[in-house]
């Protein structure tokens, strides 16, 4: 993963969500009275975080973000980049400051750290089967409140690419937006009247007959929902090279090369935010 992704990824709205989202974790823990019992505001501390399996990692540069929150004295390295994958026993990153502000950091690091290399770690899982295929591995919007952004950051991180940030940069066209309009047709032009210029359009279907219809409207993607294999075939073929096709539900690390060898575009998975367990690491202190 290039070394500015991070940056790229985390400007403007992004970044302000992250910062937000570490001030408020930071301020959910409170004050960390043990170690300011037991550590003066000069006892300085060096701390190591070390990974405790082999993963795919992220969230290393959001380390010195955290640190900032409590002063600029902490200094932090970080020994590999965000997308690597480690060996269990390799050091990712390397801190030194006041012994306080590391302490009362740790956790909020380690949430960050094991939660988006989790992510990441289960993210390559999914890539590796589609190598060969054209198919490209999305994630979706089921993510935690308020870690939209580090979370598909992480997907990223791990080999593949996001889907829509917000509602706004894709429109989704649903069984509700349909029976509102009356159909799928009419759904597309209510859009396409209503902005201009309207942002790419994706219609959910479920059905052959709504492929049918999406097939002849100006759409950008057809999504293809908790269709069986054959019935993915069917539709596939009855979608123009023009159109998009996105394959969704039901998928799983056993099935996604068979979906993927059947010609769509994308593959989304929801578990890849939703479900994918925490990597494991530690955080070792050496008092100085």
């Amino acid at each position: 993963m290039p070394s500015n992704t991070f940056d790229d990824f985390f400007q403007a709205e992004a970044r302000m969500f992250l910062l937000a989202t570490i001030r408020i974790a930071l301020a959910e823990d409170g004050s960390d009275l043990t170690s300011m019992g037991l550590f003066t505001e000069s006892d300085m501390a060096q701390a190591m975080i070390v990974a405790k399996q082999d993963t795919v990692v992220a969230g290393l540069p959001i380390i010195p973000l955290i640190l900032e929150f409590g002063g600029d004295q902490c200094q932090t390295h970080l020994n590999v980049d965000d997308g690597d994958k480690v060996s269990e026993g390799t050091m990712v990153a390397a801190l030194q400051g006041p012994a306080q502000q590391l302490l009362k950091a740790e956790r909020v690091i380690m949430n960050f750290l094991c939660h988006l290399s989790g992510i990441a770690n289960l993210t390559a899982q999914y890539v590796e089967p589609l190598k060969g295929t054209d198919a490209q591995l999305l994630d979706t919007r089921k993510t935690l409140p308020g870690l939209r952004f580090p979370e598909k950051y992480a997907v990223l991180a791990g080999g593949a690419k996001n889907h829509r940030l917000t509602l706004s940069d894709m429109l989704m066209l649903k069984d509700n937006h349909i029976d509102r309009a009356g159909s799928i047709s009419q759904a597309v032009d209510a859009l396409l009247r209503a902005h201009s210029p309207c942002p790419p359009i994706e219609v959910e279907c479920r059905t052959l007959e709504e492929v049918e219809e999406a097939a002849q409207c100006e759409i950008q993607r057809i999504m293809l929902d908790n269709m069986s294999a054959e019935t993915i075939k069917t539709a596939l073929g009855i979608v123009p090279d023009t159109i998009e096709t996105e394959i969704s539900g039901n998928v799983t690390l056993e099935n996604i090369r068979d979906i993927a060898e059947l010609g769509p575009d994308f593959i989304s998975v929801g578990k890849l935010t939703h479900s994918a367990p925490s990597s494991d690491f530690s955080m070792q202190f050496i008092a100085l």
